[in-house]
């Protein structure tokens, strides 16, 4: 792949609207989004449930087509971004396939033909599993790993083409609590190791602040981007900093936002 400008942003989205039909009516699911993430970055995505979070990540991935509105990935439409290799999707279920082990899960684009053959600079899917801390579970089946591992295996699997954008639509939300955390922990060292700009759908406030240098929340009715928010902590990060004041500072203030964000019942 060619090397990317740095004048290029990594996303921008510009008064992008999302309408369906419905059966009866059309549904508007976001509207008049606007914002730009700089090359390299972590970015978190909050706000109540049907507030169009997950209809965001697939537009910018080319999956659902806008209504109005632009998207630019690095530059590029998605469609084009989307054949250049630009962009790695890890969705809330690992889906990988049961008769496949760890490594041939990892493999399967490449197999399939939707990522080219490697080049010589490209990680080998050997090499996926030990970054994301599975080495020495090549030959594990699906059904022996836990949660946790399952979503190590599908993000090694997105990274397998070294995607420059990777969105993640709340791949931790049914781990428990510690799981959760400790893959929070992983994630943070992947994304330092690999460089690659990450847009991360959460309901988790808590996540959001620990992996996050920048916070979008969004408002439901339709999804309009209501702020953006600069999570300011060390980039080394650890368990304990979930105890500090500039922590519990940012998550009170990220709770105040989305109170505001979510319909009174």
């Amino acid at each position: 792949m060619a090397e990317l400008s740095e004048t290029f942003a990594a996303l921008e989205c510009h008064n992008l609207t999302v309408r369906f039909d419905g059966d009866d009516r059309i549904v508007t699911a976001i509207e008049n989004v606007s914002l730009t993430i700089a090359q390299g970055s972590f970015v978190s995505i909050l706000g109540p449930s049907g507030c169009g979070k997950s209809t965001l990540l697939r537009a910018i991935a080319g999956l659902v087509q806008p209504t109005e509105g632009t998207i630019k990935i690095f530059g590029e439409k998605p469609d084009t971004a989307r054949k250049q290799r630009m962009i790695g999707f890890v969705f809330q279920d690992s889906a990988l396939i049961p008769w496949r082990n760890a490594i041939d899960n990892i493999a399967l684009p490449r197999e399939l033909g939707w990522i080219e053959r490697m080049s010589a600079n490209e990680p080998t899917p050997t090499e996926l599993l030990e970054l994301v801390g599975l080495a020495g579970w090549e030959k594990a089946w699906p059904r022996e790993l836990s949660g946790g591992m399952r979503q190590r295996v599908a993000i090694a699997r997105a990274l397998l083409d070294q995607p420059k954008l990777l969105l993640m639509d709340e791949p931790f939300g049914a781990l428990d609590e510690m799981t959760r955390e400790r893959l929070n922990g992983e994630l943070r060292r992947i994304w330092a190791a690999t460089g690659t700009t990450v847009l991360f759908v959460t309901h988790s406030v808590q996540e959001a602040v620990y992996l996050s240098e920048q916070a979008l929340v969004m408002s439901a009715h339709p999804g309009h981007l209501l702020a953006n928010i600069a999570i300011n902590l060390p980039r080394e990060r650890d368990h304990a900093l979930r105890d500090t004041s500039p922590f519990t500072h940012h998550t009170a203030e990220l709770r105040t936002l989305l109170r505001a964000a979510t319909p009174a019942s």
